[in-house]
């Protein structure tokens, strides 16, 4: 693929990315139900995180400048089977979350026009409910982006560019009604005193880690830059400007949109639905035009979010063929457009078909838990990779640091949503704090790096991966047993096609040294990552 990206273009697509429809949700939800007022800091807690994350992409973007992110990352650190794993999982929270947010796409276009979505979609009554909306809007949608990503990156990131700018644009109105229109007295005042509790924390400090697990799934989507570091010119200086920086700015962006919210309504007035534009429909006073401008400035979003997605999907699928565990077929990028036409176009209809019919609540229960799954791995194989070199070092000290430190985080997250509040649980959530932070300080003190970035790494090793390790275990405890369910058959599903396929399709793609590259096609600025891009 060609390298004609910059990080301006990273940028672009970070935020088209995160900048979607799910702050037009996620904000009324988080305020209303978990954080009232404090969701500014439910966001500001949950940019940190995705931040820190963004920091261990980075990390293996710049070492390894080529297509498939988290899978190639994956495969080099913990072998084949790991990044199969993971890799499906991510691939199949793509199809699944662009299929809803191809079908919420008609929802707010509806709102932007006054045109009821029962009106977009027909319904066939031989089909269960859940599957029997059909939604051809979501179709075409979907279809026009595939053939876009298709034509040329460039000319997809020049789309993306001007579909964001025009939704910061929306983004910066409702930031402005919202402050001009609203009162300070909404931060502090509930409309009902008598049932709702009041001040800036009405739910405490709980509330605000609850909301900010909610609010996270607004900033998925940077993950996807990563997936273009193939195409990078200059990887090096792009990549971590590209990642990190739009990360910081969708932060200060979700952070001024969450406080406009709460000055506009009181916490417990909040629309969970639909916060923003149904503040405004059903005044009188001439404000209720504003509702359609914010389902418009939502449809912009969905469409940038869904490009930037569905790029990301054909690279990771991409990259996968190349590996050859699913057909090579996959991994065929087109001689004139320097894309990966087949895995954008199949993954493209396969996405079309999905949101033709399937009901968005229904999607919305299957989707997130691969991703922060995938997110959890990237930080684990970032210290790995730092501590370990095959051959040379002994993996079992850190191999036991990461289990240890994982088996940690999981009981305190039982702990946090599950222990009934009190004294006993604040005793055992300090308790594992501190054995927490002992563990990962023995691991820094007695285990010395054997591999240090070149170019750029991770600040703080290993306290910053392993911060992230914490906050991804802890978010994937927010999620609801349904995500698990999904998680659970279709990683066995994966486990079996690897067992009866990948392995043995790849092994024999080994034996015809298939993985070998060219030392030519290798980035001058990146040669030192010869060996693990080579992936022999």
């Amino acid at each position: 693929m060609q390298r004609n990206l910059r990080w301006f273009d990273l940028v672009g697509f970070g935020l088209g990315g995160m900048v979607g429809a799910g702050v037009f949700v996620t904000t009324g939800r988080a305020s209303r139900l978990y954080a009232g007022p404090a969701v500014v800091l439910s966001y500001a807690i949950a940019g940190i995180c995705a931040l820190l994350s963004a920091f261990c992409y980075t990390e293996f973007a710049v070492d390894m400048p080529v297509a498939g992110g988290a899978f190639s990352y994956l495969r080099v650190t913990f072998g084949e089977f790991a990044a199969f794993l993971t890799g499906a999982n991510l691939v199949m929270d793509y199809v699944l979350s662009n299929a809803a947010v191809a079908r919420s796409f008609t929802a707010y276009l509806g709102t932007a026009i006054g045109f009821p979505t029962t009106k977009w979609r027909f319904t066939v009554s031989g089909l269960p409910k859940g599957f029997n909306e059909i939604d051809l809007v979501a179709v075409a949608v979907v279809l026009i982006i595939t053939l876009i990503i298709c034509y040329s990156t460039r000319e997809s990131s020049v789309v993306n560019m001007v579909l964001t700018a025009m939704h910061i644009l929306f983004i910066a109105f409702v930031i402005v009604v919202g402050f001009w229109r609203g009162d300070w007295k909404n931060f502090t005042e509930p409309a009902d005193p008598r049932r709702h509790q009041g001040g800036f924390f009405p739910f405490g400090a709980s509330g605000v880690f609850n909301g900010a697990a909610m609010v996270y799934l607004s900033y998925i989507g940077y993950d996807a830059v990563s997936t273009l570091a193939e195409e990078v010119r200059n990887p090096v200086k792009d990549i971590p400007i590209g990642v990190s920086g739009s990360v910081m700015l969708v932060t200060i962006l979700y952070c001024l949109m969450a406080a406009s919210m709460s000055k506009l309504l009181p916490y417990d007035a909040i629309d969970p639905e639909a916060p923003f534009s149904a503040a405004f429909r059903g005044q009188s006073n001439g404000w209720k035009w504003v509702s359609n401008v914010i389902g418009a400035g939502a449809s912009f979003g969905i469409l940038t979010s869904l490009m930037v997605a569905m790029l990301g999907q054909a690279r990771y699928m991409c990259v996968i063929g190349r590996s050859k565990v699913v057909p090579s077929w996959f991994a065929r990028v087109h001689h004139k457009t320097c894309t990966p036409v087949n895995a954008s176009a199949f993954l493209g209809i396969f996405t079309a078909a999905i949101a033709v019919f399937t009901d968005l609540n229904v999607l919305l229960n299957l989707v997130s838990i691969g991703t922060l799954f995938v997110f959890y791995m990237v930080a684990n194989a970032v210290i790995y990779r730092r501590y370990v070199s095959v051959g040379a070092t002994n993996p079992w000290p850190t191999l036991s640091f990461l289990v240890s430190f994982s088996l940690t985080s999981i009981i305190f997250t039982l702990i946090w949503h599950f222990a009934a509040p009190g004294h006993p649980k604040e005793v055992m959530l300090g308790a594992c704090t501190v054995v927490a932070v002992a563990i990962l300080q023995m691991f820094h003190c007695m285990v010395p790096q054997v591999r240090k970035p070149e170019h750029w790494g991770v600040p703080l090793m290993p306290w910053i991966p392993s911060i992230s390790i914490f906050l991804n275990i802890f978010l994937l405890g927010s999620l609801d047993r349904p995500s698990y369910v999904r998680f659970g058959y279709f990683s066995a599903l994966a486990v079996l096609v690897y067992v009866l396929y990948s392995v043995h399709a790849s092994f024999d793609a080994q034996e015809d040294g298939y993985y070998i590259q060219k030392n030519a096609e290798i980035p001058k600025d990146s040669e030192a990552s010869v060996d693990a891009i080579t992936m022999v």
